[in-house]
């Protein structure tokens, strides 16, 4: 959470961030075509991830998901600087973008999932507490109060696991430790990470709420 929102400031305050935006302005394009556009670079990493699974090109394929991963997380933030840039925010730009960042979750986690570094009861779990800590955080609104963002784990702080997790494996694709039940690579251990505390970013977000219902 002291990620997501460390980035947001940075991405509200960032001047290249903002020429950017500008520079999409005057060609015309929206907000939700950025958002469309990030939700296809998702998919292209969770496809990424799930090639890389299969034993041949690992490394390429782990270097392609990094980069989609990364233009993913780029223009989703940008679509909204873009959206403040042309005074073009709306309630239907932001429940577009909501709905895309979570099939966009879907689609990275899913792809490691189905690359198999991790069981799939993990990989569920880990899908079940981002979704949910993400539901959490707008149902709060929906019943009258902010939006949550709070918690151990906001989308800024996933996406930098999952990068981080990758490279790790580029340079080291084995499983950690060599044997045993829970013995996975780092992208593995990403999907534990995502599960334990997605969840648990849920349950805070749930008392949070709760308590000022």
């Amino acid at each position: 959470m002291v990620l997501d929102a460390l980035l947001r400031a940075f991405v509200d305050k960032c001047e290249l961030v903002k020429t950017a935006a500008r520079f999409f302005a005057a060609r015309g394009i929206s907000p939700n075509s950025l958002s469309l556009l990030s939700l296809a670079f998702a998919a292209l990493a969770g496809l990424s991830f799930f090639l890389s699974g299969t034993g041949t090109s690992i490394t390429l394929f782990l270097l392609l998901a990094v980069i989609f991963v990364c233009l993913n997380a780029l223009l989703d933030g940008l679509d909204g600087v873009l959206a403040r840039e042309i005074s073009g925010a709306s309630k239907k730009g932001d429940f577009l973008e909501h709905v895309i960042d979570r099939y966009a979750d879907i689609f990275i986690i899913g792809g490691v999932l189905l690359g198999g570094y991790a069981s799939w009861e993990i990989g569920v779990i880990a899908i079940i507490g981002v979704l949910l800590a993400s539901y959490m955080g707008t149902q709060a609104q929906a019943v009258g109060l902010n939006r949550i963002y709070s918690g151990m784990l906001g989308r800024a702080d996933r996406i930098v696991l999952i990068i981080s997790a990758t490279v790790l494996t580029i340079f080291y694709p084995y499983p950690i430790p060599a044997s045993g039940l829970l013995s996975f690579p780092f992208l593995g251990w990403a999907l534990v990470i995502l599960a334990v505390f997605g969840n648990a970013t849920a349950l805070q977000r749930f008392f949070y709420a709760w308590r000022r219902i």
